[in-house]
């Protein structure tokens, strides 16, 4: 077991990792954690070794901020050219009863709103864009 700590959206979390046969090849930038597969990996379970895809982007990716699940627009909080901060709500997403918050993970204006109150979203869907 190798151990690591994982930053995701400024919340660290320290997780174990088994190593099965072929390890991946990890290289670190100041921005972001790239996992590269060995071109010699085996491609299925059956191979003993997990292939993991690359995770749907859902908050934040540079400036755009997309749906994390499906759901309904049930208020837009924010408005274009405003100035918005880190954490700031940017609309409120229903989804499955609740209302869920989706806030801004980097200060900025908002350039685009591309969702209307009481529009329907599926998981990845632009609705913000932060310059």
């Amino acid at each position: 077991m190798r151990a690591f700590r994982v930053t995701v959206n400024g919340l660290a979390y320290d997780v174990s990792v088994e190593e099965l046969g072929v390890a991946p090849t990890v290289r670190t930038t100041p921005q972001s954690v790239e996992a590269t597969k060995p071109a010699n990996a085996p491609n299925s379970f059956n191979q003993k070794a997990a292939h993991v895809a690359p995770a749907k982007q859902t908050l934040v990716s540079g400036d755009a901020v997309y749906s994390p699940m499906p759901g309904v627009v049930l208020n837009i909080m924010v408005e274009i050219g405003q100035t918005v901060n880190c954490r700031d709500v940017l609309l409120i997403l229903e989804a499955m009863k609740m209302e869920n918050e989706v806030t801004a993970s980097v200060a900025g204006t908002i350039k685009e709103i591309a969702v209307a109150k009481g529009a329907s979203v599926n998981t990845g869907d632009l609705m913000v864009v932060i310059e």
